[in-house]
């Protein structure tokens, strides 16, 4: 059969969660790295606009001007260092601009640096281009939150070509400092290997900062650092796939390029929405608002729980909880569906270094959380008995 010579890559344990769910009525999604909050109206009405106009045809690879304008005045007003326009270049999502750091800096048989647990899209799209990886587990603290160890990193970099980033991260929430970023942007280089930065929940904090620590607070315009971001989390436009990346001076056609043959650009009337989106602050302070809110939730739903340890994230909008003496998470979350109604993610589906966690999207409405995390409650109590 033609079909066994296709290319396979591990199936998503969330999506089989997600599936059980789905055939199952009355059951809380909390599984996903979704928001139950509506697009701004702003980026709305600007796309019906542009599809009203006729802004149909193929666009500039680079994407639109007056979108990378916007880019560069918006990064630049946020971090510590200008960002100029010639290094942006819009993506079809924050997953295309990761794919297409990849395409640009990764060679089969590479070997490329991560910390872990991370998204699993990341180590799969290393290894569908042939990269060696290495994942550098996140230290678990007694108070369940993370650490990344800088000199086990400083170790595994010889002979690497790239580390990859995720801060805040998904699912853990661990926020890098700003002395961490600069000790890992310094180890990196050190090494002579390649920054890829993940940094779609950088808006995502609740110390009271406008956005986490960024590499592009400290990096230079021709550091061997690129930077990817989406309009997903921060505006909450999951379903638009746009998203960016912030490159090095003087490789924007080499990079445009490599979007013209991996996805051609992306639609123009979405990136006139993603204009509207950036002009559009109070959607941003609003939303972070909204997620502080459900950080608040969890952690209610969660206190006092025996056997469950659990510390707020300082960035993203996931809760990532330890569950002692738990060997098998995708079991646990399947259960939680089947006889308690709520659907979570297990840590497994975050690679070998989450088994024995379960991630909660907290990013919903607050009837939801408060009746989805009293499931939780009622599900975890109940099957640790058991």
């Amino acid at each position: 059969m033609s079909g066994m010579d296709i290319t396979r890559i591990p199936g998503s344990r969330i999506v089989e969660v997600a599936r059980l769910a789905f055939s199952i009525p009355d059951v809380d999604f909390l599984c996903f790295g979704e928001s139950d909050q509506p697009s701004p109206t702003a980026a709305r009405v600007a796309a019906v606009k542009a599809l009203e106009d006729g802004e149909t045809r193929y666009p500039d690879v680079r994407g639109l001007p007056e979108l990378r304008t916007a880019l560069a005045e918006y990064l630049s007003g946020l971090h510590a260092k200008p960002v100029a326009e010639s290094r942006i270049q819009v993506t079809a999502s924050g997953m295309a601009a990761f794919s297409v750091a990849l395409a640009a800096v990764v060679r089969h048989g590479d070997r490329v640096v991560m910390h872990s647990p991370t998204w699993p899209n990341i180590g799969n799209a290393l290894r569908l281009r042939g990269a060696i990886v290495e994942e550098l587990d996140l230290e678990v603290q007694p108070d369940g939150g993370f650490r990344l160890d800088l000199d086990r990193l400083d170790t595994l970099m010889a002979g690497a070509r790239a580390f990859v980033l995720n801060s805040p991260g998904n699912p853990t929430g661990w926020t890098a400092t700003a002395a961490e970023l600069q000790a890992i942007k310094e180890i990196v280089q050190r090494h002579g290997a390649w920054l890829i930065s993940d940094e779609v929940y950088s808006r995502l904090v609740y110390d009271g900062s406008p956005a986490a620590p960024s590499l592009l607070d400290i990096a230079e315009p021709h550091d061997r650092v690129i930077v990817c971001n989406s309009f997903s989390k921060t505006w909450v436009m999951t379903g638009w796939r746009l998203g960016w990346l912030v490159m090095p001076e003087g490789v924007s056609e080499a990079v445009a390029d490599l979007v013209e043959v991996s996805h051609s650009g992306v639609a123009p009337f979405t990136q006139r929405a993603g204009i509207a989106a950036i002009r559009d602050v109070a959607t941003v302070e609003a939303f972070r608002q909204h997620c502080a809110i459900g950080r608040a939730l969890a952690g209610e739903g969660l206190a006092g729980l025996n056997g469950v340890r659990y510390r707020p994230p300082d960035g993203a909008f996931y809760a990532f909880l330890k569950v002692e003496g738990l060997h098998d998470s995708l079991d646990l979350a399947k259960k939680l569906v089947t006889r308690h109604g709520v659907a979570v993610a297990p840590g497994v589906a975050f690679g070998t270094a989450g088994e024995g966690w379960l991630r909660v999207c907290y990013a919903q409405s607050a009837p939801l959380m408060q009746r989805a995390m009293q499931r939780l409650r009622d599900g975890l109590r109940a099957e640790m008995r058991s």
